[in-house]
């Protein structure tokens, strides 16, 4: 590939990003102005549903992530055991722990692609929200002076620290305990990270702050649904 041909890609991908920000940029407005026409203007409430909107077309992502998660949970055991009984063998270890996933239908690459999918929106909701341009009207809220600010009580952040903490929570697939170093990871990822997302947020426009805490409130109602999922509940590994 040549130079000239490398900026064409580098400018295509560019533009296909520029197009996706402004096109969440445009819903934004766009819920924004259902606001304008009810009589009640706010930039909150517009975020809240494009919060709801992104939450309902990644649902299905979602579930088939949670879904694999737990596959992939259910049959660390007998993976285990595999792994004890090879343990001088490594090449019929790696044999047996495919047919295992045959067997069950579970593909462990199932859990990542889903996330896969999802970064590139959530990272152009992140910066589609943290450079919109909002107009006087329906800016402020509450304590906040203006959406594009940031909290100047500091109560977003904390919010967001709380919610993050109950979706990781949630996003946990109950049954087999974790151990060892995954085990120390899930605990990281609990505790330590609601700490540090909240910290962070401290600088977000407040705006950011509300779509994070949404974000989190509508994605722990989600994974307590999904984990009541009858297929969660018996404890099904692959298929559909």
């Amino acid at each position: 590939m040549n130079l000239l041909q490398a900026d064409i890609v580098t400018g295509s991908s560019l533009s296909l990003w520029s197009s996706l920000v402004g096109g969440i940029a445009a819903i934004l407005a766009f819920f924004y102005n259902i606001t304008v026409v009810i009589g009640i203007p706010s930039y909150a409430l517009a975020i809240i549903l494009l919060t709801l909107l992104v939450k309902i077309v990644l649902y299905p992502l979602t579930y088939k992530q949670m879904h694999s998660m737990k596959a992939m949970q259910d049959i660390q055991p007998k993976i285990k055991e595999i792994q004890l009984k090879y343990k001088k063998v490594p090449e019929k270890a790696n044999q047996a722990i495919m047919e295992l996933y045959k067997e069950h239908k579970v593909n462990p690459m199932a859990g990542c692609l889903p996330l896969i999918v999802q970064m590139p929106i959530l990272l152009a909701l992140f910066q589609a929200l943290r450079g919109f341009q909002y107009s006087d009207i329906g800016a402020s809220m509450l304590w906040v002076p203006h959406l594009k600010n940031p909290d100047p009580y500091y109560i977003i952040p904390i919010l967001v620290g709380i919610t993050t903490f109950l979706q990781t929570k949630f996003t946990t697939p109950s049954g087999t305990a974790a151990e060892g170093s995954a085990a120390t990871t899930q605990k990281t990822m609990l505790y330590f990270m609601p700490f540090f997302i909240a910290y962070v947020s401290i600088n977000f426009p407040a705006g950011l702050g509300i779509y994070w805490i949404f974000f989190g409130i509508f994605g722990t109602i989600q994974q307590i649904y999904i984990n009541r999922h009858p297929a969660m509940q018996k404890g099904e590994v692959g298929g559909k």
